[in-house]
């Protein structure tokens, strides 16, 4: 058992916890939440016995073996599965003792060590430590590597595997989903619900929790709360709690407005209208959580982009990848204003090399890339958290963008993403990893780009954040190409997904969920994968002459909805102001029957205006879920 007991604990100045009483028992899956600073890791370190309470009990089982995730390692030039098979304190003890033995010719003492080897599975180590490694997407070539081959992210998953090697019974992780694609995250997943011991975890991936935990402990004002069930059941809790307070409603309310006028303006036909029924099953979702997030530090959204082409860009018949080899070959896709467009695929597929592609930091080895004149691309990757200028503040990389912006239009932009007062002239070399994506995504957000490349925007961004710009990425007005391990994410704002396998980019025509049934098929065999769109090999010739010409026959369509679906936002936002002028008790006085003349004219004249753009909407969406059904008939 571990638990505390009236416990208080400071850092420096700062308290952290005060008076807190927990109890976590055996086997105990409990996901660590709560605001950054708030203590989460502080609480891991008292754990571990690297910190000591000021006030109060800590009592941790001494039978237990505690196991964490290394934040920091020397670039060893030992093998990778060496490094993971440290992990394992007790069989490295044992291989010395064995060898000592062997050197003494200690035949008592041989006998010994090969008996305890057997009761803990040692012989099986290798293979067990070459599991790890292949489930955290590791070649059978790179388990061979020295450790010092590798990036920082990749040893990070080093010391992730190093910590599930040790048989321990109290595993602590801090955020382990950072660094990982999906495949790993999905496979680490599945190792944890079986892992026998007790489990505390600090993480921002709400799948991933909701899948794991079976407890939630938050922390907040410097006490821990403790909810049963999984993430989903706390949001749920904590809403109903927080719910209650009439300033916690009127946030809520003005949370989900945005996202219910969408609906209520096409919910007739929302059976009709992909668009319009992702937005109620989003809405549905966010009705949940939005009272559990009320005092998120974080408020911002995307301007409109300056223009919206009628198409992003054409990629006809693309090869690509790095020098001689090549990643992705013939590769077809038209982007069009709009769309949300999810990636998946196994490490090393090529996602990253699409993106990149896509945003022109590479050049196709064959084939054609069309963009439209004014293309403005906004590309998020992790690299660029490293370009910035650690000497330079938040305000100044903003001011460098945009000399001519006043500064407190730019100090209030950066505090929607949390840089507050004197933070935003602080220089950004000693950020935080979470500071600085926020802060790339706040420049990236301030030059109104109308496509978005985010290659894993999620990385050290918390919970509330994730929330944020998820909210953000709804209202969105141009198109998204999305590649990340959280599968909310992806589920919330994707409404198509593609898949990049063997070198292809095909539709994946089943749902974000019914990924990790395909993953185990693909790793299962090597067929062709399940989910796509099967072509006998003979007619791949005459299936991309029917693709190309999908593509032609439905993009004006496409091109008129998004056309519309702008207009009617500025007939509504019309509506809006007349409505707010004749609210005003002043625009009927006398002295005002002309105005009064004309608001009621233009209330009416908006009105007849926005029910034949929404007329017009619904045949052209009904248009094009016809032509998408006779093309899959066909193509079936």
């Amino acid at each position: 058992m571990l638990k505390l007991e009236k416990l208080s604990l400071r850092r420096g100045a700062l308290l952290l916890f005060e008076d807190v009483t927990l109890s976590i028992t055996a086997g105990n899956k409990l996901g660590l939440t709560g605001a950054n600073g708030c203590g989460k890791s502080s609480l891991l370190s008292l754990i571990l016995g690297e910190l000591h309470p000021d006030e109060g009990d800590f009592y941790l089982s001494p039978e237990w073996v505690v196991a964490h995730v290394a934040q920091q390692s020397e670039a060893s030039n030992r093998a990778a599965i060496e490094v993971v098979m440290d992990g394992d304190h007790e069989l490295r003890a044992l291989q010395q003792r064995l060898l000592k033995a062997e050197q003494a010719a200690d035949g008592d003492e041989i006998s010994a060590c090969h008996i305890r080897l057997e009761e803990i599975d040692g012989y099986q180590a290798y293979s067990r430590a070459a599991r790890l490694l292949t489930g955290l997407s590791f070649s059978e070539a790179d388990m061979q590597r020295p450790m010092s081959d590798f990036s920082g992210g990749w040893r990070m998953r080093l010391n992730l595997a190093s910590a599930l090697m040790c048989r321990s019974e109290l595993l602590l992780l801090d955020e382990p989903t950072n660094h990982l694609d999906l495949d790993a995250v999905i496979w680490l997943e599945q190792w944890l619900k079986r892992y026998p011991g007790t489990l505390i975890m600090i993480s921002h991936d709400r799948d991933f929790l909701d899948s794991v935990v079976t407890s939630i402990a938050h922390v907040e004002q410097q006490h821990i709360q403790l909810y049963r069930g999984n993430y989903s059941a706390f949001e749920r809790l904590r809403a109903e709690r927080l719910g209650q307070q009439q300033s916690s409603f009127e946030k809520q309310q003005k949370t989900i407005k945005h996202m219910q006028s969408f609906v209520d303006r096409f919910k007739a036909k929302a059976s009709k209208a992909k668009q319009a029924q992702s937005r109620v099953k989003a809405l549905e979702r966010m009705a949940l959580i939005a009272p559990a997030h009320v005092d998120s530090p974080f408020n911002f959204e995307f301007a409109e982009p300056d223009v919206l082409p009628s198409f992003l860009m054409r990629i006809d018949e693309v090869s690509a990848g790095y020098a001689e080899v090549r990643i992705l070959d013939k590769v077809n896709l038209t982007l069009l204003p709009g769309e949300r467009i999810g990636l998946l695929g196994l490490n090393g597929a090529g996602k990253s090399t699409l993106i990149k592609l896509i945003a022109g930091e590479i050049e196709p080895q064959k084939g054609v890339i069309e963009r439209a004149k004014d293309l403005k691309v906004g590309y998020f990757a992790q690299h660029q958290l490293e370009q910035l200028d650690s000497n330079a503040s938040a305000l100044l990389h903003l001011q460098r963008i945009d000399s001519k912006a006043q500064e407190k239009l730019m100090r209030s932009f950066l505090g929607g993403f949390n840089f507050q007062g004197d933070k935003v002239l602080e220089p950004v070399g000693p950020f935080s990893g979470g500071e600085k994506a926020r802060l790339v995504l706040a420049l990236l957000i301030w030059q109104k780009p109308n496509l978005l490349l985010l290659d894993e925007p999620t990385n050290h961004l918390d919970l509330e954040m994730r929330l944020a710009l998820n909210n953000a990425l709804q209202e969105f007005a141009g198109s998204v190409i999305l590649v990340s391990h959280d599968r909310h994410l992806l589920r919330t704002v994707c409404d198509d997904l593609l898949l990049v396998d063997s070198g292809k980019v095909q539709t994946f025509q089943q749902e974000v969920d019914d990924y990790p049934r395909w993953l185990a098929e693909r790793r299962g065999q090597k067929d062709e994968p399940a989910g796509l769109n099967k072509t006998p090999v003979l007619d791949r010739k005459e299936q991309k002459k029917r693709e190309a010409e999908f593509r032609k026959t439905i993009q004006p369509q496409i091109s008129r909805q998004t056309r519309l679906e702008r207009a009617i936002e500025k007939i509504e936002q019309k509506q809006t102001e007349a409505e707010a002028q004749l609210a005003d008790s002043t625009t009927y006085d006398d002295a005002n029957k002309e105005r009064l003349q004309q608001l009621l004219f233009s209330q009416a004249d908006n009105k007849r205006q926005l029910e034949d753009l929404e007329m017009e909407w619904f045949e052209i969406s009904e248009q094009i879920e016809q032509l998408r059904s006779d093309f899959e008939q066909l193509s079936a």
